[in-house]
């Protein structure tokens, strides 16, 4: 086994364990996630007042409860669709929310390209989530693109913990954004083979006038 895999399985035990507990004690997923966006509120806070090391530590707590919510609605059998659109409602605003105190940090500092830049990078997080989601209102699934919310939450974590915001935030933003045109340009061909298939079919049993 190598080393990442080892790191991967020791830390999957845990939470795991942690699932089961959480099963256990019969606290409804719902519940885990509203607190895990409380959690990022406080993240937030932090972020404006400048403590980013803190907000590291209080982001990656706040993940345990985004990577928990899920499997404990499935390990108690509480799988809803309500649940998922809960839970990627709460996502956007926890998102929001950990953006919003970095804009709050920048402008205490006078600082007003980073705004703009945070801004920028808000505006990508949330064009991401609302192209995938608009996008398969058409077609059955648009997941393509590499910067998808996981990403972005270690981003900030790594930003945050090593004192790198600044660089983080540009690779958030142009990456974001291109994943915004790969799934745009996804949904155009997906699109375009869906309505070619279409229109085979009808010329198919279209009968022949003879």
């Amino acid at each position: 086994m190598t080393l990442t895999g080892g790191i991967g399985s020791f830390f999957g035990k845990i939470i795991h364990k942690i699932v089961e507990v959480l099963a256990l004690s019969r606290i409804h997923p719902n519940v885990l996630t509203f607190i895990g966006l409380v959690i990022n509120v406080w993240a937030a806070f932090l972020f404006a007042g400048g403590r980013f090391m803190a907000a590291g530590f209080v982001v990656l707590g706040a993940g345990l409860f985004d990577m928990v919510d899920g499997r404990v609605a499935r390990e108690t059998n509480r799988v809803t669709k309500f649940g998922g659109f809960f839970d990627s409602v709460l996502d956007r605003y926890s998102d929001l929310f950990l953006f919003m105190g970095l804009l709050v940090y920048y402008a205490s500092i006078n600082r007003f390209f980073y705004i703009v830049l945070t801004a920028i990078v808000m505006t990508g997080s949330v064009m991401v989530s609302y192209a995938r989601a608009r996008a398969e209102c058409t077609i059955p699934q648009c997941k393509v693109g590499f910067l998808e919310r996981p990403e972005r939450i270690v981003l900030i974590i790594i930003g945050a913990l090593f004192d790198r915001m600044a660089p983080v935030l540009w690779v958030t933003a142009v990456l974001s954004n291109i994943t915004v045109i790969h799934r745009m340009v996804y949904t155009y061909q997906e699109c375009k083979r869906l309505e070619d298939a279409q229109l085979r079919a009808v010329r198919n049993v279209t009968p022949i006038n003879r």
